[in-house]
């Protein structure tokens, strides 16, 4: 399993540095990273899309004819679209999520940021999110994006990921920690 994982990171970064090589060279990441977030934004919201990308059951003039259809409808053309189509021919579409993910960080360290991966109980306002800004490039001492999701489960509070390091300040551990505390005084 552990192979497979990593055979998908490796794809996933090359396809990302590959892109990113070539955004430069035409001068339109910008370009290419607001059309890769809303293809990332399509992907996360549509399970149907998610199902397409990921399944092998669909063959590729299936998934190619569906990404065109959605991408004309989006807006989304040149390289970015060019970049779709090219994962879906190549039969590498499921690796997708991962290489957006992965040219977003090869970005974001190319401009000297860092990304936090931040999940909540219930969405963070923009005010919220402004703050853990603010504190996060304070406690690292550069300039930090935040990349946020949303997990009930956590019940309340935050689990923040920068680079190797995890704060969780989440009420569903604290209720785990007080349970095993429980259990060893019992």
């Amino acid at each position: 399993m552990t192979d497979n994982v990593s055979l998908v990171s490796g794809v996933a970064q090359r396809y990302a540095s590959a892109l990113l090589e070539l955004a430069e060279e035409k001068g339109v990441i910008a370009d290419v990273e607001r059309d890769l977030g809303k293809v990332e934004g399509f992907l996360n919201e549509s399970t149907d899309l998610d199902r397409l990308v990921k399944s092998p059951a669909f063959s590729v003039e299936e998934q190619l004819a569906a990404l065109v259809a959605l991408l004309d409808k989006a807006g989304i053309s040149g390289l970015a679209a060019n970049f779709v189509k090219l994962t879906a021919k190549n039969r590498r579409l499921f690796v997708l999520p991962g290489m957006i993910k992965a040219f977003k960080a090869q970005l974001a360290e190319k401009r000297g940021e860092e990304t936090a991966e931040v999940v909540s109980a219930a969405p963070l306002s923009d005010e919220h999110v402004a703050a853990l800004k603010e504190a996060l490039a304070a406690s690292r001492g550069k300039s930090v994006n935040v990349a946020a999701s949303v997990d009930p489960a956590l019940i309340g509070g935050l689990v923040v990921k920068v680079g190797s390091r995890m704060i969780d300040t989440s009420l569903r551990t604290k209720l785990n920690s007080l349970k095993f505390a429980m259990k060893e005084v019992g």
